[in-house]
């Protein structure tokens, strides 16, 4: 009998809810909005997409289990959400106990950026890589580390917060209590600021014109002006490369991974920031430069035998519900799954 596994991915505006095939084969996807301030409303939806789905089949396949990704920072002992800024209200919210509750069945908490990061090492960007690292650019800047195959959550379940390293130590101050960190310069959220702040210097007049016709002025706008070239467009997304770069030079020169994988809805931009950002990589990893350098007389491989891999993502906005789903599949997980009922 084939397995499979139920994914959500919980978000600030939708919850999303896919059975997935042991291979990866997404069965069936469900998605709703969010009504985030009635937690208990969303958790009672929550559950009853997973009983359906459970339901229609378990009739051929085993379940496996529920896995779940959660914006924000969770207490992986006891599967506490203790903050996140896209749920308010749900501050040091049970939500695994509450899910378990409902459906008596072992679910696997994750934060959302962690089980995107999984998705990706499981059937995307980063397949046969067991040491990785993924960066997603959405509302905010998140991050995940895999290490020798598993997710790797540090002493406070907080590691992977690439979001807040530092850019600039007297930078923009950021919602975090700290200054400058990476996602006030690499979010869609700091690419519509620094939008703002252009026009109102005046030196933005087509982006300007573009606000004064779209009452949704979002950062995909500003992508669009600089793909057609406009000058103020371009260099705000030559200022996310080069944050992006400096991060990236940093995480390199610590950790030496093999693989680096970007993604979010800002990663759509690729083409606009990229350069920049490989530009300013070089710069300041001493690494990076090691291993993609061509040695005399060589054919264009690194002085190491190994390259650094930096990488776009290519799962899309599946990429956290897939990783959720590959939670209760791990090795590790499998004692808490036996004899699942839902």
């Amino acid at each position: 009998m084939n397995q499979f596994a139920i994914g959500v991915d919980l978000g600030g505006t939708s919850l999303r809810i896919a059975a997935v095939e042991s291979s990866g084969k997404i069965l069936e996807k469900i998605t709703t909005g969010t009504e985030v301030a009635r937690r208990d409303r969303v958790i009672d939806e929550m559950c009853d997409a997973v009983r359906t789905l459970a339901s229609k089949y378990r009739a051929t396949d085993e379940l496996a289990g529920i896995g779940v990704g959660v914006p924000g920072i969770i207490d992986m002992a006891t599967g506490m959400l203790r903050w996140s800024p896209n749920l308010p209200g749900w501050q040091d919210y049970p939500v695994r106990e509450e899910i378990e509750g409902r459906i008596g069945t072992p679910v696997f908490l994750e934060n959302d950026a962690n089980a995107a990061a999984l998705g990706e090492k499981w059937l995307g960007a980063a397949v046969g890589v067991d040491d990785m690292c993924m960066l997603t650019l959405g509302t905010g800047v998140g991050g995940g580390l895999v290490l020798e195959g598993r997710i790797w959550h540090g002493m406070a379940g907080m590691a992977g917060e690439v979001g807040h390293t530092n850019i600039d130590p007297d930078g923009v101050p950021c919602g975090c209590g700290s200054r400058g960190c990476l996602e006030q310069y690499a979010s869609a959220t700091a690419i519509k600021r620094m939008a703002l702040e252009a026009i109102a210097s005046g030196k933005a007049p087509e982006l300007a014109r573009a606000m004064s016709q779209d009452p949704e002025f979002s950062s995909k706008v500003v992508h669009q002006m600089a793909s057609e070239g406009d000058a103020a467009a371009r260099a705000i997304f030559h200022r996310v490369g080069t944050a992006l770069g400096i991060a990236l030079a940093d995480l390199i020169n610590v950790l030496d991974l093999p693989t680096y994988v970007i993604g979010g809805g800002v990663a759509a931009a690729w083409d606009t920031f990229a350069p920049t950002m490989l530009e300013t990589l070089k710069r300041y990893s001493y690494i990076y430069r090691v291993t993609t350098a061509t040695p005399p007389g060589g054919d264009g491989a690194s002085r190491s035998g190994k390259k650094t891999v930096i990488t776009r993502a290519l799962l899309g906005s599946d990429a956290g519900l897939i990783g959720a789903s590959r939670l209760p599949m791990m090795p590790e997980h499998a004692k808490r799954v036996s004899g699942v009922d839902v």
